[in-house]
């Protein structure tokens, strides 16, 4: 069984190259393409979606829907983001199993962490990947994370190089189409970390988990940038992780934006080359 941390168990970045990539978690097919008038037999490079359980000391907690690459990282940075665990130090192994109808990702975390997850289940009357449903309660599925401290700035400069660097960042979606990505920038706007799935709350766990496998401390001068709107759960799971400014380049929601204002986190929406847009906490970003 991996243990959390070995070479070969939080994987960082791709290896293989694009091909690489695409013989895992890709398959081609013959489609017609359309244009001015005109069907032309091609072949089509399509993302793979899998049915992913995540298992915590042999009882299935959560079934998702998600790119099957990078699947540890996935399901350590669902734990944390979801507050399944406090530390990556409370999971002590982890392992994928292909099953017949999906993957399987087998935990094994502290006998505490599993007791608080246990009663969490006994309220929960369902589960699907909104990372909303399942709640029992609107206080159980609108959650408060901690006030996020106020140490660093930005330039908007960072967040034009940012946003510069993605596209070429995400092999999966230059190929597919299909799938978001999550980034993690450094303070001049340098992307170092990059994950891709086709969900968006999936790519930002899978981020999570990638930062958090050699267990070291997230480092806050840095920024998060991602492909999709800034919807409630990726303000709350990137308020989870610490960080002190979220960009998208989509449109946040008003729940989002109003959960970044109470908790300290600066939201920036709608970046795109020469221009965006600062919904809160503008102190954060210089000239």
């Amino acid at each position: 069984m991996k243990q959390p941390g070995s070479p070969d168990s939080f994987g960082g970045s791709y290896t293989g190259g694009a091909e690489g990539i695409l013989n895992k978690v890709a398959a081609s097919r013959r489609v017609l393409d359309w244009r001015s008038g005109l069907a032309k037999p091609v072949s089509d490079q399509i993302i793979e979606e899998q049915a992913v359980a995540l298992v915590y000391n042999g009882i299935s907690h959560v079934v998702m829907m998600a790119t099957p690459e990078h699947l540890e990282d996935f399901a350590l940075g669902f734990s944390l983001s979801e507050g399944i665990l406090q530390s990556p130090r409370e999971m002590y192994s982890i392992e994928t199993v292909q099953q017949d109808k999906g993957i399987e990702v087998a935990m094994d975390i502290s006998a505490e962490r599993f007791s608080t997850l246990k009663e969490a289940r006994r309220n929960m009357t369902g589960r699907t990947g909104c990372g909303l449903c399942g709640a029992e309660s609107l206080d159980q599925a609108i959650r408060e994370p901690n006030i996020i401290s106020a140490t660093q700035q930005f330039s908007h400069e960072a967040i034009e190089q940012a946003v510069d660097q993605l596209e070429a960042n995400q092999p999966l979606q230059a190929v597919t189409g299909a799938v978001h990505g999550a980034a993690w920038c450094d303070q001049q706007g340098n992307i170092e970390l990059v994950r891709e799935d086709v969900g968006r709350h999936n790519a930002l766990d899978k981020l999570y988990g990638g930062l958090c496998r050699d267990q070291a401390t997230i480092s806050v001068d840095h920024f998060i940038l991602i492909s999709s709107r800034a919807s409630y759960e990726m303000v709350l799971k990137a308020a989870a992780m610490g960080v002190e400014m979220l960009v998208a380049v989509s449109a946040p929601t008003k729940l989002a934006i109003d959960l970044a204002e109470r908790v300290n986190l600066t939201l920036v929406g709608f970046a795109r080359p020469g221009r965006h847009m600062i919904y809160t906490h503008p102190h954060r970003i210089i000239e």
